[in-house]
This record gives structure tokens, sequence and C-alpha cells, in this order.
């Protein structure tokens, strides 16, 4: 196995990558293997259930098999590494107390009697008063497991309201804004409802005309982002939500940049119905390769009732329960709850590192991140502008757009200088999103990295910008030093390899 090497510019240090690694299959031999299991002891498994012919696993000794995922992670990017600017997705560093704490409750089942998970229902409830005053809402429910499966269940949060109201079978239209994230009018069609889009206006944010022009008695309700996928506040935001209200419909928060609002805003106050939060983003877990995640929904009373059950409740002797009657309703209810959305506490490990880092950093720690982020984006921002173009030219929050447009005429474009990148040392940003900036690189440096390393995210980048005006050719051939190069996407989609067949 050769060793290469990778710099890694803000340390000034390199890194052994070893070779690309062969699969398991390719490493066993017949017979060789690492189990400690005596025949006899087979003899206790019933004779209905025994296998006839053995498993077609891969032999290996069991060091064979540590260091071949060892090695596998050698390959991979990771945080622990390395800044990840992924705009939109918020990849910061998970402080290892996080994991610490999480790890405690890794022997829980799911089902466990609320008498034996006190503290499980304490922390839970503590977490749920957190998030609903960071938010500016009345209640919450931490069972979705990620940001689209909040926007689902807060959908069906709105057919519920408008059915209890007699408008359910009127109000079969959601609007987005042509720059929300793709899964905002994918719940939406997933719920039943029509998709409504409306453009944004020169300054990044939604069209406030184009709105209203939208807007009627059919619409349920309106899907906002803020600060929104261009890393800007909605400057008329309570417009917004007055013109939604005003026509009948209900105001969705997408809180997938809720790490930009805190300390700054809360969501509540500048009218939204309800919003969720993905709490791997704003606070702390990585979620790359699509887990875990989770993502609470907050809302204000009025929408209370249709909340999935069950609920946790706190008795006068400071117990908890889970509460899956209906005491609280009212004498003539608009509606009942939607029903269970995950079985109790959702994806609570990632609850547990949430509640850990809010308790950690405390009031003014979490107020410090937000502006601390918001910092960074603008200071990053400044070293690249001249560089390259920007998509609005306005502050912004915790990420910013830029576009390589410029560069695209010169002969690379957004993806290659993203190739480019992992080169120097960097995981690439995010692509080609929002939809509506050509060009586009969505850049978000988060509050955990220092100085130093933005400073040689911006140098990178920079000197790619001047490379690519001399010989875009050689940006174009990037990345070299990767373990693996430019992958055949599309061949890879249309014709996909799924099972190992030896050669």
């Amino acid at each position: 196995m050769t060793p290469r090497t990778r710099a890694i510019p803000d340390v000034g240090a390199a890194t052994p990558v070893p070779a690309l690694e062969p699969l398991l299959f390719e490493l066993a031999r017949p017979g060789r293997g690492g189990g400690h299991v005596r025949t006899s002891e087979t003899a206790e498994i019933p004779e209905a259930f025994r296998r006839r012919a053995p498993l077609r696993l891969p032999e290996l000794a069991e060091p064979q098999v540590v260091r071949h995922y060892t090695h596998l992670a050698q390959l991979n990017y990771s945080v622990d590494t390395g800044m990840y600017p992924l705009g939109s997705c918020t990849m910061k560093y998970n402080p290892k107390v996080n994991d610490r704490t999480a790890s405690l409750f890794a022997d829980l089942h799911p089902r466990q009697s609320y008498r034996t998970t006190q503290g499980v229902l304490a922390l839970a409830y503590e977490l749920e008063r957190m998030l609903a005053k960071i938010t500016g809402m009345d209640f919450v429910t931490l069972q979705p497991q990620a940001g689209a499966q909040s926007e689902f269940t807060a959908l069906l949060v709105f057919k519920a309201y408008h059915a209890g109201r007699g408008e359910g079978a009127r109000r079969r239209r959601i609007i987005v804004p042509d720059s929300a994230h793709g899964t905002n009018p994918a719940s939406a069609a997933m719920c039943g409802y029509d998709v409504t889009t409306v453009k944004s206006d020169a300054r990044g944010n939604v069209d406030l005309e184009a709105l209203r022009a939208a807007l009627g008695p059919d619409v349920a309700g309106f899907m906002l982002t803020n600060p929104n996928t261009l890393g800007l506040f909605e400057e008329r935001v309570r417009e917004v939500c007055d013109a939604v209200h005003a026509a009948g419909g209900l105001v969705y928060g997408d809180g997938a940049n809720m790490n930009a609002l805190l300390g700054v805003a809360r969501p509540g106050d500048l009218g939204f119905d309800c919003v969720h939060i993905n709490v791997h983003k704003t606070f702390s877990t990585p979620h790359g390769a699509g887990g875990p995640g989770a993502g609470p929904l907050c809302v204000k009373a009025h929408l209370r009732p249709f909340l999935p059950k069950p609920w946790i409740v706190k008795e006068g002797d400071g117990s908890y329960h889970y509460d899956t009657s209906r005491e609280d309703r009212e004498p003539e209810p608009l509606g009942d709850s939607i029903g269970t959305i995950k079985q109790r506490l959702g994806n609570f490990g990632v609850l547990v590192r949430a509640y850990t880092y809010m308790r950690t950093l405390g009031d003014e720690g979490l107020v410090e991140t937000g502006r601390d982020a918001i910092l960074a984006a603008n200071y990053l921002l400044a070293l690249l502008r001249e560089r390259y173009d920007v998509a609005y030219d306005r502050t912004p929050m915790h990420e910013f757009v830029l576009s390589a447009s410029r560069q695209k005429k010169q002969g690379a474009s957004a993806l290659d200088l993203a190739k480019a990148l992992i080169d120097e040392g960097f995981h690439p940003p995010t692509v080609y999103f929002p939809l509506i900036v050509p060009e586009a690189m969505m850049i978000e440096p988060t509050e955990t990295e220092p100085k130093e390393t933005l400073d040689a995210f911006a140098a990178a980048l920079n000197r790619l910008a001047e490379r690519v005006a001399t010989d875009p050719a050689a940006v174009r051939e990037t990345p070299r030093g990767a373990p693996l190069r430019r992958l055949d996407e599309v061949g890879a989609a249309r014709r996909p390899v799924l099972r190992y067949r030896a050669s």
C-alpha cells in the first residue's frame, strides 16, 4: 500500500493518505476467520433455524477487518481534519463532550417505560422549553428526525388546522420562494398540496408584489427560510407574514439557517406560525451523508392541538410521563393531533448532543455563536469579493453566495473550482445552489473556524481564480492528488453496480 501526502494549508502539515483500499472480498481467503464461537455452541440453535449452507461472506482475520475500515476512514475528509464550507448545510465542529453525553443513553430501548426513563423525559422536556424560548414559540415536538420530516409534519398540522375550521377542501395550495430548499415543494407535494413558486426581487428578498398576486382563498400556507438560502435576512419579513395571514394562510419557517438568528431575532416575534430547527446544524452535530439529523417543530399555541403525540407532561411532584390522552381538548376543539410521526422522542442521540451544546454554552455563549458565524461569513466574503462575482451584494448573515460566471467565461466552471479545492486541502463548498444563481458557490464558514483557517481557505480560492485566468485547462483536470479523481456520475446513476462479482 503506497502512502501519499495531502497538504493541510491551515496547519502547514502533511497527512499520509493510503492508496485505494481493496474490497473485503479481495482481501479474503477461504478458511480464514476471526470468530471465537465453538462448534458445540451451535447446538443451542433449533434445527429448523440452522442454515443449510454457509453464508457467502468474505473470510478474514479480525485485524484485517479493523484495518480495512480504518483505511477507508483515512480516505475520507472529516470535520476533525479540516473545514467544511458547505453553504446551507452548516457542517461545523462537534465538541467531543456532546458525543460522550449522547453515549450515556445508547443502551436505552425506544419503548422503555417512562417509569425507568425519568432522566430522559426531563432532558427532553427541558430541551422543548429551551427551543420554545429561542424561537419565540409556545410548544415543541421533538419527534421529527430531520428538517424535511419536520416540514412534512408542519404541513400535516396545517391541513388539520384548516380542516378544523371547515376549510380543508378549499385550501389546497402552498406557496414557496424560488430560492427555497428543494425539500419545501417536495414536502408540500407529498402532503397533496399544489405548489406555487414566487420570484425573488433584486435584493434577494421574496418579491412582495409577486407574493400578493399569488395569494388567494385556496392558499393554505407559505414556506419561508429566514435567513434565506442566499444567506440574506428577509428585509420585509413582517409584511410577508401579514400578507399571508390576511389571506387566511399560515406561515411556516424553515429554520435550517436558525444558527444565524441566535440572539438576533426570533421567528415567533417576526410573525411565523411555526418553525423547525435542524438541531444537527444549529446545535453542533455534523450530518454528512444524509444523517444523523433531528428537526424539532416549534409552534404557536393555536397549532398545538395538532402536534404529534405522545406529549411529555410534567406533574406537580416533578415526575414526567407520556400523555396520549385528549384531556387538553377545548370544549369544542378545532381538531385533534395528527398522530405519531416517529416513535417517542425521534433521533434522541442528536437531541442529547444539542441539549449538551446549549447547556455548555448558556445564553451568552449561544448568542456569541450566532454573531461569530455572521462575522466569519462577512470576513470571508471581504477576502473573496474582488476575484468572484457576488450574487446579491448585500451584507449577508452566516453564509453567502458567489458566482463563478467570470471564471466560466475564462474556461473553468464552479464545479472545476470545487474539484480543484480538494488538491488545496479543503472540502469544496456547495455548488449550483441556489438554482437562481448561475455558477453558484455557496459558502458557510460557521462560527467554529479560526481566522487562520478562513485566511487559508480564501487564499486557496483566490489562487484558483488566478490560475483559471492563466491556465483554465489545468483547473479542469483536478483533482490530481485525491484517492479518486472525477467519477462518472451519470454512468453510476444509469448503470449502478450494486453487487460484487469476482473478476
